[in-house]
C-alpha cells in the first residue's frame, strides 16, 4: 500500500519519478503527487487518480529540477483528494515529505503543533511530519545537514506507528533524508545519482545495487554519497545488496497485462524455485536451514501463518506436513493469529509466508511468535525484505517480481517450495521414505506439465465468454481440492468483482445448497483419488438444482450432464493444487477482460499490505 520514490542526480527528476511511480502502481493507490526542487523553491503537484493523470499535469509545468520525491497514496486518514495526496509540505514550504504507514498519535501531535500556531490543510496523519520537522529544525542553532538529520530524528522519536519517510528541504537543495520503521524502503545506488523506493522493481532499469534499511535507520543521500545512521545518530556501515532480478521482469514484454504474463511465467518460476534444493536420488538441500533430527523431533506443533493467497498455499502444506511428516499443523490468518494469544512455545515451529516480505500483519505475527519462544521460519520472494531480517530462518521462492495485484506465480512457487520443505523434514525425521522419491519426481515434472497446461487455453477462454455476466459463482472441493477452491474463488472476486464463495463440497447439504438456483455457476475441483466418487456426487446435487458446472479434474470423466470439464495433467495428489489452479487463474483473467476491467490493478486492493 502506498508507494514512495525519490531521485537525486544530474537528470531531470520529473520523468524518473513518474517512471518509478508507474512501476509501483501494483501497490494500490487512489491519488498521486510529486515534489521537485525548482531552483530554490518546491514545485509540488498532486492529483486524485492515476499516475497517468499526474503525468499529464506535470508535462505542462516543464520542470527542470534534478532532485525530487513522489508518492502514490492509498487513503487511510482522509478521503482520496488532491489536498490529502502526498507529498505534504510544512507551513513555510521549506520541508516536503512523503510517507508510507500510519501515525497513530497524529492527533496528539497536531494539537501540539496547533498550539504553536501551525496550520493544517489536509485530513491526513502525514501532514504533522513536515511541520514537526520544521519545529525541531527551527530550534537548532546552526543550519547544517546534521541539524536537519537531528530534526528528522527528533520527529521520529515523537511518532508512534509505522513509517517510511523521504524528506526534502529548500535549505539543502543537494540532499534528501530517509528513515523507515515497519514500512519498506530501499535505496538504489547509481553512478552520480541515487534513488529511493518502497520496492525494488521501481528502479531495476537504473540500478541493481540496493541498500536495504532496517527499522529506525536513517540515511543522508546526495547524488554522490549515502551516509547511514542508527537511531542514536551513530554512523553505521551498510553493504550493498546486488539484485539479480531481470529488469525486464517489471515490464509486460508484449503481454497485454502483467497478470497474464505472470501466469505464463509459472513454469520458469517453479523451475527456479526448485533450483538446487531437489534432485533424484539425493537428500533435499536447504543450506540456509541446517535443521537436525534432534531439533525437528522436539517440534510438537507447526503453525503456518500468512494472509490471502499465501495462506491458501499454507493449507496445502498443512496436509503434507501432517500426512508425510506426521507433525500436527495449523494454518492461521496473520491478522487473527496475533490477537488470539496462540498457545505456542519452544516446541513450536512457526512458518510465515509472504510474497513481498513486507505484509504488516504477518511481520507482527512473527514478532509475537518470537516473544513466546517459538522458532520462526519465513518464506519470501524478496531478499532482504523486513520479515527476512526478523526471522530465525529464511528460505526464498524465486518467482521474480510479481507486479499484478492478484498473485499467480508467487502462489504456485510457494506451494512448490513448501512441498520440497516437507520432503526435507521427512528425510531428516526418517518418515514415509517410500513416498518421497515419487514426490520428488513429480515436483521435477511440474514445470513441463504447467507448460503443457498453458500451451492451449482456448477451452477456458471460450468458457469465460459464456459466463462473464454471472452475478454469483460457487467453488467446491474436498480435501486438497478445497484449497484450490478457496484460491480460485479469491482470484475471481479480486479481479472480476463477481461475488464468489468456496465451500467444502461435503458441507453443501448443511446450508450452502440453498443458494444454488437455476443457471448458478458452480466450479468443482476433483483430483483427490479417495474422494472422487463423493465429489462427483456433490456435483450431481447442484446439477439437479439447475446449476451450470465447470469441473477441473485430472481424471477421465465422461458425464454428459457436466457443462464443462477442463482436464489437467496428472501428478502426485499432493501437488495437484499447483496444476489445478492454473485454469482458474485464466478463468478469472478472461472473465475480467470480458468485463473490460483493469486486471492488474483491481479497485480498493494493494499488492503489498504494509498497514493493518
Amino acid at each position: 500500500m502506498c508507494g514512495i520514490v525519490g531521485y537525486i542526480g544530474n537528470k531531470k527528476a520529473e520523468n524518473i519519478l513518474l517512471d518509478g511511480l508507474t512501476k509501483l502502481e501494483y501497490r494500490g493507490y487512489d491519488s498521486a503527487g510529486l515534489t521537485v526542487l525548482e531552483k530554490e523553491n518546491f514545485k509540488t503537484i498532486k492529483n486524485k487518480g492515476r499516475v497517468k493523470a499526474l503525468a499529464e499535469i506535470t508535462e505542462q509545468e516543464n520542470l527542470q529540477g534534478t532532485i525530487g520525491i513522489a508518492h502514490t497514496r492509498w487513503a487511510t486518514h482522509g478521503k482520496p483528494s488532491s489536498v490529502n495526496s502526498h507529498p505534504h509540505n510544512d507551513n513555510t514550504n521549506t520541508f516536503s515529505v512523503v510517507h508510507n504507514g500510519i501515525i497513530e498519535n497524529y492527533e496528539e501531535i497536531r494539537k501540539f503543533l496547533t498550539e504553536r500556531n501551525y496550520q493544517f490543510l489536509s485530513q491526513t496523519d502525514t501532514e504533522v511530519i513536515p511541520n514537526l520537522i520544521h519545529y525541531y529544525f527551527s530550534q537548532e542553532k546552526e543550519r547544517t545537514k546534521q541539524s536537519l538529520l537531528k530534526a528528522v530524528n527528533k520527529t521520529c522519536h515523537h511518532l508512534k506507528g509505522s513509517y517510511a519517510i523521504g524528506v526534502l528541504s529548500t535549505h539543502f537543495p543537494d540532499l534528501m533524508i530517509v528513515v523507515r520503521k515497519d514500512s519498506p524502503l530501499v535505496i538504489g545506488k547509481g553512478e552520480g545519482e541515487n534513488f529511493i523506493s518502497s520496492d525494488i522493481p521501481a528502479y531495476l532499469s537504473f540500478t541493481r545495487n540496493f541498500y536495504l534499511l532496517k527499522d529506525k535507520e536513517f540515511a543522508i543521500i546526495s547524488k554522490e554519497n549515502i551516509e547511514f545512521y542508527d537511531n542514536d545518530l551513530t554512523p553505521i556501515h551498510k553493504e550493498i545488496v546486488k539484485i539479480d532480478w531481470d529488469a525486464t521482469s517489471a515490464e509486460k514484454n508484449g503481454y497485454e497485462d502483467f497478470m497474464l504474463k505472470e501466469i505464463y511465467e509459472q513454469p520458469t518460476a517453479i523451475r527456479e524455485t526448485i533450483g538446487k534444493h531437489l534432485s533424484l536420488g539425493n537428500p533435499c538441500k536447504f543450506d540456509e536451514l541446517n535443521f537436525t533430527q534432534e531439533f525437528l523431533r522436539q517440534i510438537h506443533k507447526i503453525y503456518i501463518v500468512a494472509c490471502g493467497t499465501a495462506m491458501h498455499a499454507g493449507l496445502t502444506a498443512k496436509t503434507m506436513l501432517e500426512n508425510i511428516c506426521e507433525i500436527p499443523t495449523e494454518v492461521d490468518i496473520a491478522s487473527e493469529f496475533r490477537y488470539r494469544d496462540p498457545l505456542i512455545g519452544k516446541d513450536t515451529l512457526c512458518i510465515f509466508i509472504t510474497q513481498s516480505g513486507e505484509t504488516a500483519d504477518t511481520i507482527a505475527a512473527l514478532k509475537l511468535a518470537k516473544e513466546k519462544g517459538a522458532t520462526t521460519l519465513s518464506i519470501s520472494n524478496v531478499e532482504g525484505s523486513s520479515i527476512t531480517r526478523e526471522s530465525d530462518y529464511v528460505t526464498y521462492t524465486h518467482a521474480g517480481p510479481e507486479i499484478a495485484v492478484a498473485s499467480t506465480k508467487a502462489y504456485t512457487s510457494q506451494i512448490t517450495l513448501l512441498s520440497i520443505l516437507v520432503i526435507y523434514f521427512a528425510e531428516i525425521l526418517d518418515k514415509n521414505q517410500d513416498l518421497l522419491e515419487d514426490l520428488k519426481k513429480s515436483i521435477l515434472e511440474l514445470p513441463s506439465k504447467t507448460e503443457q497446461l498453458l500451451s492451449d487455453v482456448t477451452e477456458i477462454k471460450d468458457f469465460s465468454e459464456e459466463v462473464f455476466e454471472k452475478k454469483d459463482v460457487f467453488f467446491l472441493g474436498r480435501g486438497l481440492d478445497y484449497n484450490t477452491a478457496v484460491e480460485g474463488s479469491l482470484k475471481l472476486k479480486e479481479i472480476s468483482y463477481i461475488h464468489s464463495e468456496a465451500f467444502y463440497a461435503g458441507e453443501l447439504k448443511h446450508g450452502p445448497i440453498a443458494l444454488v438456483e437455476n443457471d448458478t455457476l458452480v466450479v468443482s475441483i476433483v483430483t483427490v483419488p479417495k474422494l472422487l466418487e463423493k465429489s462427483i456426487s456433490n456435483v450431481q446435487e447442484v446439477i439437479t438444482r439447475g446449476a451450470q458446472t465447470l469441473m477441473i479434474t485430472d481424471k477421465n470423466l465422461e458425464h454428459s450432464n457436466f457443462s464443462k470439464i477442463i482436464k489437467i495433467p496428472q501428478t502426485n495428489q499432493y501437488l495437484s493444487p499447483i496444476l489445478a489452479i492454473v485454469p482458474l487463474q485464466l478463468l478469472a483473467y478472461y472473465i475480467s477482460k470480458q468485463k473490460g476491467l483493469d486486471v492488474d490493478k483491481p479497485r480498493n486492493l494493494a499488492k503489498s499490505v504494509t498497514v493493518e
